[in-house]
């Protein structure tokens, strides 16, 4: 008799415990799914590729805006931005493995002692490209709408 009511009791513990890690597991799945999102390098749609073409130039540190509204579009699909700093001015490393992977000039605007602008098209693609002086770095920024 004893051991009928152990055993009863054994049941309700199974079930507590599949339950358990059920939960645990459905949570871990969650908490992955958004780790993109709390990374610094949100922003990449793959890492340690230039705008998911080619991987990143030599001296180049992928980085993302702090801002949280940015996060939050880019989180949303209404916007894709990356950028890159390098120590020394190189304003078009980027830039040309941009060409490379398909992009086309629309328009330039050269180095202005501030920045060196361009605007790149691929089929329905725009995107803006922007390298700034930073000291003797570069900060690259390259962003668009994403087509849909």
């Amino acid at each position: 008799m004893a051991w009928a009511t152990l055993r009863s009791m054994k049941r309700p513990l199974v079930v507590f415990a599949a339950a358990v890690l059920l939960v645990l597991a459905g949570a871990a799945a969650w908490w992955q799914g958004g780790a993109r999102w709390r990374s610094a390098l949100y922003c990449f749609e793959e890492p340690g590729q230039v705008w998911g073409l080619a991987p990143l130039p030599a001296g180049a540190t992928p980085a993302c805006p702090e801002s949280r509204t940015v996060r939050a579009e880019v989180r949303a699909g209404q916007t894709r931005i990356e950028q890159y700093l390098f120590a020394d001015w190189q304003p078009e490393t980027v830039l040309k493995r941009l060409e490379r992977g398909g992009f086309a000039r629309l328009t330039t605007r050269p180095d202005d002692g501030i920045q060196f602008e361009a605007v790149l098209t691929r089929g329905r693609e725009r995107v803006l490209y922007i390298a700034e002086h930073r000291g003797a770095g570069t900060l690259v920024h390259v962003g668009g709408t994403p087509v849909r």
